[in-house]
């Protein structure tokens, strides 16, 4: 059975081709650049470098042609001569600037075309005289750039002669005096605080040891927390009560923060007494029986009258249900042989280990 052929269609097909192909012939020839063109002659008076047929030419700075010719004057060597084709209504004129510019660093050179006030005759191809330096190439640019900086240098020799001589005066003279520079260089760091830091000494507390024999023992698990304390005990630093500024404390330093300090060696302390039922900080146990609260109220060195390590602690003491057992407030002072930090060191050991002895036996009764 022979099948018959869509001929309806496929004529509508090709009827619809040859409409499209002579649309698209139409864009070109009054949209796409294939409208009707204008050619004039350009004329250059030097070397046009990089300039090729089919090069762009640009009307204040858009495209509307390209070059489609370029030939040498055969009478005068010296002139080139080239043909553009652009777009009719593009405004050119007898008097048009023409000159050559470069599309980026090392781009193809292009005819640019700018403004224009004359008028030319309708038929007649006028003649376009380009601008004497248009073909000039970049290195000629930097050639004459360059014949200017040595100009400008030449000019001024002598006041550069003498700034160099005066620059090698005064390198010698800092040659000469290089060590007073450096006592001067060195005052000035010991004024502002610079140069090597001086070297901090830590100093550790110490937790009592003779803390005779457990005979009773915690009831259940303990925990002290980190002791609460104001902002001014947040340090490592040796305090003074009042502030006092002493000779030998600006390299001293705690082996730790205050409260923290204060928190390990009272574990140490309780583990001296009874290491079997010590307690434990509170983040290292869940719910605890017990917990002992500390507020740091003093750990400085009294100043006024005889100088003496002061430790004072409010200590409180509650259960698992938040219910405050037992509380007291325990203070300690140790006079100073000298204000010194081995003196202050070892005042503050004295009067934290009777604090550490009370505390544990207070403990341990109340618990």
């Amino acid at each position: 059975m022979e099948t018959r052929a869509p001929y309806v269609l496929i004529g509508a097909f090709v009827l619809a081709a040859i409409i499209a192909v002579f649309g698209f012939v139409y864009w070109l020839n009054n949209t796409g650049g294939l409208g009707p063109r204008t050619a004039y002659h350009v004329q250059f008076q030097g070397p046009v470098p990089g300039l090729l047929v089919g090069a762009g030419v640009l009307f204040n700075g858009i495209r509307v042609g390209e070059v489609t010719e370029l030939s040498l004057v055969p009478d005068s060597p010296r002139y080139v001569s080239a043909t553009i084709s652009v777009a009719r209504n593009t405004p050119v004129r007898a008097d048009t600037k023409v000159g050559l510019e470069f599309q980026g660093l090392t781009g193809v050179p292009v005819i640019a075309l700018e403004g224009g006030t004359g008028s030319t005759k309708p038929g007649e191809m006028p003649t376009l005289i380009a601008e004497p330096s248009a073909g000039q190439g970049m290195t000629q640019a930097a050639r004459d750039a360059l014949r200017r900086v040595d100009s400008v240098l030449e000019e001024n020799s002598g006041p550069l002669k003498d700034t160099i001589a005066n620059f090698k005066t005064f390198s010698e003279g800092l040659a000469r005096n290089t060590g007073k520079l450096d006592s001067i260089v060195a005052g000035l760091e010991k004024m502002t605080g610079g140069g090597t830091p001086a070297q901090k000494v830590t100093y550790d507390l110490r937790a009592p040891q003779d803390l005779g024999p457990a005979n009773k023992t915690l009831k259940g698990q303990l925990a002290i927390p980190e002791p609460t304390a104001v902002a001014m005990l947040e340090t490592q630093r040796m305090l003074f009560a009042p502030a006092k500024d002493y000779p030998g404390f600006a390299d001293f330093l705690w082996a730790d923060s205050i409260p923290k300090l204060l928190q390990a060696r009272l574990i140490d302390s309780f583990e001296n007494y009874d290491i079997a039922h010590a307690p434990l900080r509170a983040a290292d146990v869940g719910q605890a029986e017990y917990q002992l609260l500390l507020d740091i109220r003093r750990f400085a060195i009294a100043t006024e009258g005889a100088p003496a390590a002061e430790v004072v602690l409010s200590a409180r003491l509650v259960d698992k249900n938040g219910k405050v057992v037992a509380s007291r407030l325990f203070e300690e002072r140790q006079k100073l042989d000298k204000v010194e930090p081995a003196s202050a060191v070892e005042a503050f050991n004295a009067a934290f280990g009777r604090i550490a002895k009370t505390l544990i036996g207070w403990t341990v009764q109340a618990a």
